[in-house]
């Protein structure tokens, strides 16, 4: 299977690498069974948050699994949060120094019990961007293939060990000398991007058409029934390089959600609200999901309009509800191309300049 993601094209009916590695890691991995193998020149915390929990369960099962990612003491390649998480995981985490750069993106699956392998060979990183949004190329490679050729997972990291590079393997203990080559992306220092990154990550905007479950409580009767609930907007289920790092775990309920805070303006509002919680449904429907209960009884949105959420700085966002036939609405709505799987709801991307234009203009 290939494909240039996202939704560019695709040999399979998988559109992107997040897809493909859920067949690799979900699908046709037993759990347990074998080793589970990332190799990634960058990495942050929200490219791993789709499968933390199948690779600590994994490990739980009795499976291994081995990162292998890039460090340096001066470049931004790898985050003390993704290695934190995949040790949290019980997996296996080695730096490669940036001495010897590590370009190479390979992710996979060596089964114990048959021999089986499995290979994804990419140019997208272990990060959020290069999960979903990104244009990367990927083909997956199956095991037939992987024999013919003489592949060998196993082979593979031996000979990366063997060679003369700075490589440390890491571990919980702060001191480690692997914690030096890693930043913090939850600093709030200004960031440094790096060339492997996208040098316009502010420059789109989240357009989102809205459903029944996004708007019926802010065209509910203040203190009805109707009103009563957590008012939320449901996003893309690929935003996991538009927000900051989802390293905030839920502490109640069963299922595992992964999430951040932000703040946001209510453009229609003139409000600003601080610490906005943006939820991704980790292990349920996988979703991402906005807190907008400053909207709730408003009426400032009904079904069928279109929310346009804009990242003006790391942490900071603003909102703005385009409502059917007003302006903008038409010129914005051509952008919302991809189905979310909510009866209907579209996303998608659109330049911010062209957002601020229609805000501006008269």
């Amino acid at each position: 299977m290939f494909c240039v993601h996202p939704n560019i094209y695709q040999t399979g009916s998988f559109s992107k690498l997040l897809s493909l590695l859920e067949i690799l890691w979900i699908k046709d991995t037993q759990s347990g069974d074998g080793t589970i193998y990332i190799v990634s020149g960058f990495a942050n915390f929200n490219g791993g948050a789709r499968f933390y929990r199948v690779l600590s369960q994994h490990v739980q099962d009795g499976g291994q699994v081995v990162a292998i990612l890039g460090g340096s003491t001066r470049q931004r390649l790898s985050t003390k949060q993704v290695v934190d998480a995949l040790l949290d995981c019980g997996a296996k985490v080695f730096l490669i120094n940036r001495k010897k750069l590590l370009h190479a993106k390979c992710y996979g699956w060596k089964s114990a019990a048959e021999g089986l392998q499995s290979l994804v060979v990419t140019s997208g990183n272990f990060t959020g961007p290069g999960m979903s949004l990104n244009i990367e190329a990927s083909v997956l490679i199956e095991d037939d293939h992987l024999a013919k050729n003489g592949f060998d997972w196993e082979s593979l990291v031996d000979n990366l060990f063997q060679q003369n590079f700075q490589i440390i393997e890491c571990s919980k203990d702060q001191k480690d000398p692997c914690w030096k080559l890693l930043y913090d992306e939850e600093s709030k220092r200004p960031r440094k991007i790096e060339a492997e990154e996208p040098q316009d990550e502010f420059d789109e905007s989240l357009i989102v058409t809205l459903g029944h479950a996004d708007t019926a409580r802010i065209q509910a009767n203040p203190g009805t029934n109707a009103s009563k609930g957590s008012q939320y907007f449901w996003l893309s289920k690929d935003c996991f390089d538009f927000f900051p790092p989802l390293t905030i775990r839920n502490d109640r309920g069963i299922k595992g959600t992964l999430s951040c805070k932000i703040d946001l303006t209510y453009i229609d509002l003139q409000k600003t609200q601080r610490d906005v919680r943006v939820t991704f449904e980790a292990e349920n429907n996988l979703d991402f999901r906005l807190g907008t209960g400053k909207l709730r009884s408003t009426k400032l949105a009904k079904e069928g309009d279109i929310a346009c959420l804009t990242r003006e700085d790391e942490r900071s966002y603003s909102l703005k509800i385009f409502r059917q036939g007003e302006k903008g609405f038409k010129e914005l709505s051509r952008y919302a191309t991809t189905l979310t799987g909510h009866q209907g709801k579209r996303y998608g991307f659109v330049p911010t300049d062209i957002v601020k234009d229609i805000l501006i203009c008269p």
